[in-house]
């Protein structure tokens, strides 16, 4: 689905704008519980991959409050520029206990035990976060508002971490493999901060204001194809 050049109705608008929150809830709610499992999971295990991925579910649930802050008013815009700020600074928590957490387990601060809830865990966030992801940013780029496109990389960023969870903890069972994750997990730590400045700056979302995306689009300032709802 496309937007023409005409500005969005009142309808349409507020119809966006009860999804964004609906998303949000959801992914408030789905982080809480991850928070909680993965922690009690990685403190039963030892695991230091399986308690940031829950210290990481602590952070988007900062992120999506955030939102959830901005969008609480009909006139979401005057939160916009605070609401990308708590984006990006919660990309910067991220990635910095990440990174230090990965030179940690390189440096040889521990092995983790195999742990079952952990990789269940792993592969249901790997299932259910990029349909969050997905359908957030479709609707926060149709509304023209860069926090919730913002917010929806934060959770596509939970699926990556998922994925280097996911890996880290079957290489490390089957394989002994320790090394693998805090590998990933850096890799994980660049793109976070790579978002963060994105948000930041605010570049999540290059769209112009709610109504006016496929102008922009046709413009070419748009290489990345976030003026796109879709």
């Amino acid at each position: 689905m496309s937007v023409s050049g005409r500005s969005l109705s009142p309808a349409r608008r507020a119809s966006l704008q009860r999804r964004i929150r609906l998303l949000v809830a959801a992914t408030i709610t789905y982080n809480v519980i991850e928070a909680a499992v993965a922690i009690t999971a990685g403190t039963l295990a030892s695991s230091t991959a399986l308690i940031g991925f829950g210290l990481d579910s602590v952070v988007e649930v900062a992120s999506a409050t955030a939102l959830a802050w901005q969008f609480s008013t009909a006139d979401h815009e005057r939160r916009e520029r605070a609401a990308l700020r708590v984006i990006a600074i919660s990309f910067f928590a991220l990635a910095a206990y990440v990174s230090f957490d990965a030179v940690r387990a390189l440096l040889g601060a521990g092995e983790a035990e195999h742990s079952t809830p952990g990789l269940i865990l792993a592969a249901l966030s790997l299932l259910i976060m990029p349909f969050l992801s997905y359908a957030q940013r479709r609707a926060g780029r149709e509304l023209g508002s860069a926090s919730a496109v913002a917010d929806s990389k934060q959770t596509l960023l939970c699926t990556y971490l998922s994925g280097v969870l996911l890996a880290g903890l079957a290489l490390n069972s089957l394989f002994g493999w320790s090394w693998a994750d805090p590998i990933a997990a850096l890799v994980i730590a660049a793109v976070a901060v790579k978002e963060g400045r994105e948000a930041w700056r605010g570049d999540a979302c290059c769209a112009p204001p709610a109504g006016s995306i496929s102008a922009a689009a046709g413009s070419g300032e748009c290489a990345d194809g976030c003026c796109s709802p879709t």
